[in-house]
């Protein structure tokens, strides 16, 4: 059986020859959405991957009805419908009047987000509490958001039911590297020095002490919460990749001229303007060519940077393309350039790895504990000036030997295969529900970090 420090049992322990019950999870992700990127992805294909192994039942917010939908779930038998939309329109209103905008200002949002998660919770009791102390689910899981500074409501009361509450991934909070002040400036960030004081928010303790079980979907995260919680805690990165999305895979072979991608929003923390200045003499003499993928505030700013670098020919700015569309232009590359200063969870780096592309990652942050030293490439960094030279020297180490690339690129399929599909994911979660429900041994998930192997 599962035991808290403050004497909660769980659930009885299961006798060893009982066969294990089906799971009947309440699962609830207010972002969830097949037909978008990030969290709401992400939200979406951890709850369909989690339904092929369990009785689930999704509760989400109304924006994602007719995407769900679509994917042939049937509200009131797979899913219900949870409208906040007036608490919703008014956090972003507020956040907007306070900086905010759709690439800049994140903190911002953040800070006020608990407020919408509050209302989500307080309508999923009002729904689903007679069915909670009826029994009718044996865990609830809350998916989204996956804010760290965002509390459950709900810990303390499905806590006094005998009701195991899962919380997360939560990823998060990633505090600024050094040397990075004026980016953080221009990304609207200035909240982010205030973070800590989401620590005094109403159900922050209670969240961290009363859920059964939480998920830290990176390592920084996981270093964040409290000791008494470290015994329940769990690191499982929540980004993951679908095989039936990502169906091709790299055949070329790495040789010069190079190509190399960027893919991601154009904003300040990026970096997408650090990686071109470092592959500046490679793109003059035709070494390499790289293919810039997205779109954002940066794009003039980068735009000019090509043209007075004289590199015109060599970068192409693709623009914004549609998410099932990247795979086709990503695929006909030799790596993937990730130089961020400041990512939580890194699915891009996923999906090329799931391609056969090599990733080259800035080392800090989510992305790295992706991938490790047989899959991947790390730059190591104190400011900016050595962001850009690392960046240069391991350029100039794959122009010198391309093959690098492609053996780093044939294992990292190979871990994707092993350790990041979605229903490997479900496969993780499913056997922390069991040991929340079951007691036993704490499980051991697959080793995540950037030194494991596979």
């Amino acid at each position: 059986m599962v035991v808290e420090s403050t004497g909660q049992i769980w659930a009885p322990a299961a006798t060893a020859t009982a066969p294990k019950a089906r799971h009947r999870i309440l699962l609830l992700a207010e972002i969830a959405n097949p037909e978008m990127v990030s969290v709401p992805l992400i939200g979406w294909c951890i709850s369909e991957a989690l339904a092929r192994q369990a009785d689930v039942h999704l509760v989400t917010h109304i924006r994602n009805r007719e995407a769900i939908e679509a994917m042939g779930w049937q509200e009131g038998r797979d899913f219900s419908i949870i409208d906040t939309e007036p608490t919703v329109r008014w956090i972003f209103r507020v956040a907007r009047l306070l900086g905010a905008s759709d690439n800049r200002g994140w903190t911002i949002y953040q800070a006020l987000a608990p407020l919408g998660c509050y209302a989500f919770e307080k309508a999923v009791w009002k729904r689903f509490g007679p069915d909670l102390k009826a029994g009718t689910y044996d865990i609830v899981h809350r998916l989204t958001p996956m804010s760290p500074t965002t509390p459950s409501m709900l810990a303390r009361r499905l806590k006094r039911l005998g009701v195991p509450l899962v919380v997360g991934p939560l990823n998060g909070g990633l505090p600024w590297p050094p040397g990075f002040a004026d980016r953080m400036l221009r990304e609207r960030e200035w909240l982010s020095r205030l973070r800590g004081a989401y620590k005094l928010m109403p159900g922050y303790a209670s969240t961290r002490r009363d859920a059964a079980a939480i998920l830290a979907g990176s390592r920084h995260t996981l270093s964040e919460l409290p000791p008494r919680a470290r015994p329940r805690s769990f690191h499982l990165p929540e980004n993951g990749i679908d095989p039936a999305r990502f169906t091709l895979r790299r055949t070329r072979r790495a040789t010069t001229p190079l190509r190399g991608a960027f893919v991601g929003r154009l904003v300040p923390y990026k970096c997408a303007d650090m990686l071109i200045l470092a592959a500046c003499e490679m793109l003059r003499s035709n070494a390499l060519h790289l293919d810039i993928i997205g779109d954002g505030p940066e794009r003039d700013a980068i735009a000019e940077l090509v043209h007075s670098l004289g590199v015109g020919s060599a970068v192409t700015l693709h623009g914004a393309v549609e998410h099932r569309r990247v795979q086709e232009l990503l695929v006909d590359c030799d790596f993937l350039a990730c130089p961020s200063i400041r990512e939580f969870g890194g699915g891009v780096v996923l999906e090329a790895m799931a391609l056969g592309v090599a990733p080259i990652v800035a080392d800090y942050g989510g992305p790295i504990e992706l991938m490790d030293d047989d899959t991947g490439i790390r730059v190591p960094f104190s400011g900016p000036d050595s962001l850009i030279k690392g960046l240069r020297s391991v350029l100039e180490q794959v122009q010198a030997d391309p093959a690098i690339l492609d053996r780093l690129g044939d294992a990292a399929v190979r871990r994707i295969e092993a350790i990041f599909t979605w229903d490997r994911k479900a496969d993780q979660i499913l056997k922390v529900y069991d040991w929340v429900r079951d007691g036993g041994p704490r499980p051991s998930l697959m080793p995540f970090s950037s030194l494991a192997k596979v």
